[in-house]
């Protein structure tokens, strides 16, 4: 059976969306006290902890039901006190459209919020909706980017649109790819199409289902993954498909760009391959595939360096890979335990790991050197599984991260996390 995407795999049902005027609700921030100086790590909870909801016994049974899956790949977080003080915050909770938030994107001060086909753009210098466009009725977004002044989002219909924004702010359609120029220059030879089914042939610039993720290389290319297990690059400037690659052997769920020109994407097959652009080569090709996961793999984060891969699959575990100093490639160094479903949502973002998962919870985990990882904080509110997750630029503020936090119950709750050093260090 064709698994496409974490709902299918995981047996969680999404919300209907619907496509009525945006509604725009500001709920009051709920404010939490900072946690205890001494946080143990994930393997264990104290109940004087207000963010974390789960007891001892319960992140037990957690970290368990991921070790079944996975019995072979050793947990990385330890069991210790660490000489840091963990506080959060909820500064407020926003919920733009009845339906489910099926992705965020930040560009500047603005967050992207989507809802079926309706894309929702809010100011996050005072939480007000500023525009609101869509595409059509069947286009439901799964992802959105910026660059350039350009906003791009990917559909359920198989399209990738692209928007500019005007002088007020407004979203207009400046394209929807493939262009029709590109159609046009293609459609004549019988060499550019591919079969996608017995009695059916497409364009190999065509996506031939879902387009699930989108990402930006350092030089400016714009990459597509879809369900229909191909990957595609596409050009900045006259949009252009410039490669498509078969890449899995079933959907793809996510992609992430290192910055190194790396391309890592995620797929229900449960695998994880690396493409790169070879020394004199003009297109990309495979070169690793990283096989740990036992189920689909749903969402993938990169370090700011790109030495380090975190993968989150419905196994319930999110694998750290690093690379070796010998090879291009990853290898598997252990696993972060703690999430009770699957995870759906990943970032890394000033040091820390946001992971967002199908148990309702966001988890803040740290690296705390020689291999060992630690969950700081719990982050709990949602009534429905975390979708997407974004991180905010705040300013240069040492130990401070904020990040939105999309959820299938149509609700983004805006976290503000506080981490400081009791020894100064």
């Amino acid at each position: 059976m064709k698994v496409r995407s974490w709902l299918s795999t995981c047996s969680s049902s999404l919300c209907t969306s619907t496509h009525n005027d945006a509604v725009f609700t500001f709920l009051p921030s709920k404010k939490h006290e900072p946690s205890p100086k001494h946080l143990p790590s994930d393997t264990s909870s104290s109940s004087d902890i207000p963010s974390t909801s789960t007891d001892t016994s319960g992140s037990s049974l957690q970290s368990n039901l991921s070790i079944q899956t996975l019995p072979s790949v050793p947990s990385l977080q330890k069991l210790e006190t660490l000489p840091v003080s963990v506080s959060h915050i909820c500064l407020t909770t926003l919920k733009p459209h009845p339906a489910s938030v099926n992705c965020l994107a930040i560009a500047g001060n603005l967050l992207y919020a989507a809802s079926g086909s309706l894309i929702i753009v809010l100011d996050l210098t005072n939480y007000t909706q500023v525009n609101s466009f869509s595409a059509n009725d069947n286009g439901s977004v799964k992802s959105i980017v910026s660059s350039d002044g350009k906003v791009f989002t990917a559909h359920q219909d198989r399209k990738i649109r692209v928007w500019e924004m005007t002088a007020h702010k407004r979203h207009e359609l400046l394209a929807t790819l493939p262009t029709v120029k590109d159609r046009l220059r293609r459609f004549v030879l019988p060499k550019n199409y591919v079969r996608v089914r017995r009695h059916r042939k497409r364009l190999w610039i065509e996506h031939n289902d879902a387009v699930s993720g989108l990402g930006l290389t350092a030089d400016g290319l714009i990459c597509s993954v879809s369900w229909d297990k191909c990957l595609k690059l596409w050009g900045p400037s006259d949009l252009c498909c410039l490669e498509s690659v078969k890449a899995h052997e079933d959907s793809i769920n996510a992609v992430a760009v290192s910055v190194d020109g790396l391309i890592y994407t995620g797929s229900a097959d449960r695998r994880i391959r690396v493409w790169g652009r070879p020394f004199g080569e003009k297109k990309h090709a495979l070169i690793a595939t990283l096989e740990k996961h036992k189920s689909a793999v749903n969402a993938l984060a990169l370090s700011s360096d790109g030495s380090v891969l975190f993968s989150g699959a419905c196994d319930r575990s999110i694998l750290v890979w690093e690379k070796e100093d010998s090879a291009n490639h990853m290898v598997v160094t252990g696993a972060l335990r703690g999430h009770s479903k699957a995870i759906l949502s990943m970032i890394y973002d000033s040091g820390m790991l946001f992971s967002g998962s199908a148990d309702r919870t966001v988890r803040v985990w740290q690296h705390r050197g020689e291999g060992r990882y630690c969950c700081l904080i719990v982050l709990d509110g949602h009534v429905k599984p975390v979708k997407s997750l974004v991180a905010v630029a705040r300013g240069v503020q040492s130990g401070v991260v904020s990040v939105c936090s999309g959820s299938l119950d149509g609700e983004i709750k805006v976290w503000e996390v506080c981490i400081s050093n009791l020894n100064g260090l």
